[in-house]
């Protein structure tokens, strides 16, 4: 008799929706992070290692897959179009929600996204190889203005943030230089140690190679000096008003991604965020820790959105 009663209970009882019970049993297979640079750059080294804590979070493999190319704006496309059950999930940087107002682009950085997490930002520096003959940044300036149209300085992708960066820089000091693009710092880095470009625009992979003297830094574009190299100066020191650039970057999903899978990413991705081996390996590139919730950083993208359509306007540059 008990065992009948049980029975009819157990058949009386409502079953979890489909969507909810997947909910609550994520993760249960390997998580894909798309990163929008090729291997070998600073946001490849820095996502590398935030992967594997995340798996030590998660007890499942979080997977990053590189997605370079289209001013890297790849991943975004990529993430926009995946299903929205938290398996596929992209680093979003400031091309993402700057290219769309340059040209058509198969998303809207303001409707098309679900905020995880903002994760850091940039250590941007102006490198030249260690032997040339540029020894500061005047010297840079004075050899472009001898020789305009002449001196190649690299960037990490076409109307990327280094790129729109360099434009207004020149424009500032009145430089006519050629802006070389490539598809990412581990792409410009070794152009710039083969000669086939006077400077480039980098984040901070090639730090090692500074050190070893292969490389020689000119300015950092962050507000105070750099850490890793505190002779350096900022371009707020050369006279660049209000010239702070750091790229700050996050995590997103798809749109219509279920809130409670949402929360599970965020508490996952936040405890790999602060993992020791994580924050070694920040502190190796002198990137800041710069967390910021769901919802702070969907408000966080809002208004990034906004600021890089007036960026985009003042610097003429509007598709």
């Amino acid at each position: 008799m008990n065992r009948r009663k049980l029975l009819l209970a157990g058949l009386a009882a409502p079953a979890l929706a489909p969507g909810l019970a997947a909910a609550q049993a994520f993760p249960s297979r390997p998580i894909t992070l798309l990163v929008p640079f090729p291997p070998g750059g600073a946001t490849d080294i820095q996502m590398r290692s935030f992967a594997e804590a995340a798996t030590r979070a998660f007890g499942v493999n979080v997977i990053t897959e590189n997605r370079p190319g289209a001013g890297a704006t790849l991943s975004a496309a990529t993430v926009a179009r995946a299903r929205p059950d938290g398996y596929t999930i992209a680093q979003f940087p400031l091309p993402a929600m700057r290219l769309p107002f340059m040209q058509r682009m198969a998303f809207n950085p303001r409707t098309d996204f679900t905020p995880i997490m903002h994760l850091t930002g940039y250590l941007f520096i102006m490198c030249v190889r260690g032997d040339s003959p540029y020894r500061t940044w005047a010297d840079l300036v004075a050899d472009a203005r001898r020789r305009p149209g002449e001196v190649r300085i690299g960037n990490t992708g076409a109307n990327g943030t280094p790129h729109l960066a360099n434009i207004d820089i020149a424009m500032r000091a009145n430089l006519d230089i050629i802006h070389v693009p490539f598809r990412g710092e581990g792409d410009a880095i070794p152009a710039l140690l083969g000669g086939h470009i006077e400077a480039t625009a980098s984040g901070s992979g090639p730090l090692p190679l500074i050190a070893e003297g292969r490389l020689r830094a000119l300015n950092v574009w962050t507000r105070e000096r750099s850490r890793r190299l505190p002779e350096v100066p900022t371009l707020l020191e050369l006279g660049f008003q209000d010239m702070v650039i750091t790229s700050p970057y996050g995590l997103v999903g798809p749109a219509g991604m279920d809130p409670e899978v949402v929360e599970k990413l965020h508490q996952g991705f936040r405890t790999a965020l602060n993992d020791p081996a994580h924050l070694a390996t920040l502190e190796r590139l002198d990137m800041p820790v710069e967390y910021l919730n769901p919802t702070d950083y969907g408000a966080f993208i809002q208004r990034t959105v906004n600021e890089e359509e007036a960026r985009v306007t003042r610097l003429g540059l509007r598709g």
